[in-house]
């Protein structure tokens, strides 16, 4: 289905996977799934901890985000050669597409391999072939996200993007992602003010397990374009001001928020409160392999539990693009086909 037509189908999902959408907030290897994992531990005689696919993935019942990030490493470590980056990052492509998706800007966490002996130019030469390979027969845009495991020293970060200049043409930007708590972002300061001179654009998990303080941190001291998460920004009236006035993007998770019990129930989950107080909020799946779906999931989850309307749907959409690294003709191309997708359809 192309992304940009109506589906002839009234339900809200399919009105859902046919609107245009931008994923701002994807771990590339929490796209991981277990059938993968299994796969390539048998490719490289790799002994794994779960005697099956259903074991392993019923092991995805986390009480925090420690909790998955223990599991979330432990995946991780079959991936090993370019090939397997290159078939992850596939599979996760030809998914997006078929949630509508027509852009993508991804994370990757060079360390997490890097520390195990693989090559930080294995890791970017097999993801972006594939991105390469989506946007020439998928249609899907891409940025890629270099990310900095927050648990570890700022040293070991400035080491890990000496390692990726070499690539600095496929790599758009930076991120901090990992533990949040007690890894404050003024921990890293000094490594994106050098990856801000070296020409990166910044973003920066915060707000999500870590207190509003933190998202503070991330614009003031880090100088990021958004926030991924954010969620707790509520936590501080003047901070929720200046979102809106600032027009600052959040990328929120929901099923992420509810999975790693950042909220107990979706019911509870703030996103319609900071849309409704003008807030550039955006909808992604975060690690969708672990937390129990992708793109179109989480925009149904949040729809049925805060009783979203068609019209903020279509807003979320449109705050994707915003939110997005892309060209300003770009930004404006797509929200005027959301809106266009949005009229089309509007009698379904």
């Amino acid at each position: 289905m192309n992304p940009t037509e109506p589906s002839s189908e009234p339900s809200i999902a399919s009105f859902l996977r046919g609107l245009p959408k931008a994923e701002l907030h994807l771990h590339i290897e929490g796209t991981l799934e277990p059938e993968m994992v299994f796969a390539l531990a048998a490719k490289h005689d790799v002994t794994l901890a779960y005697a099956s696919v259903d074991a392993l993935r019923r092991a995805y019942d986390f009480h925090d985000l420690q909790s998955f990030l223990d599991l979330y490493y432990a995946g991780a470590d079959v991936l090993r050669d370019e090939e397997d980056f290159y078939a992850m990052t596939s599979a996760y492509l030809r998914r997006a597409r078929a949630d509508g998706v027509v852009h993508v800007e991804i994370f990757f966490d060079p360390q997490t391999h890097t520390e195990r002996g693989i090559g930080i130019g294995t890791v970017i030469n097999g993801i972006h072939r594939a991105l390469a390979d989506g946007e020439r027969d998928l249609g899907i845009s891409h940025r890629l996200i270099l990310c900095f495991l927050r648990h570890l020293s700022e040293a070991a970060a400035e080491a890990t993007l000496d390692l990726a200049l070499p690539f600095a043409d496929r790599v758009a930007g930076v991120g901090l992602d990992s533990s949040e708590a007690g890894h404050p972002p003024s921990k890293f300061e000094r490594v994106f003010a050098r990856a801000h001179r070296l020409g990166f654009a910044r973003v920066a998990h915060a707000g999500e397990e870590g207190p509003a303080d933190y998202i503070t941190e991330a614009l003031d001291l880090l100088q990021v374009s958004r926030i991924d998460h954010g969620v707790r920004c509520d936590e501080d009236p003047q901070l929720l001001a200046r979102l809106a006035r600032e027009r600052v993007p959040l990328t929120v998770c929901p099923l992420s928020n509810t999975k790693l019990k950042v909220y107990q129930q979706m019911e509870q989950h703030n996103l319609r409160r900071l849309l409704e107080q003008g807030l550039c909020v955006t909808i992604n799946s975060d690690d969708p392999a672990y937390f129990g779906g992708y793109l179109v999931d989480n925009y149904l989850a949040v729809q049925r539990a805060l009783d979203l309307s068609r019209e903020q749907l279509v807003q979320l959409a449109k705050n994707s693009f915003e939110a997005s690294w892309l060209d300003a003709a770009s930004k404006q191309r797509w929200i005027t086909a959301v809106d266009n997708y949005a009229a089309r359809t509007s009698a379904a």
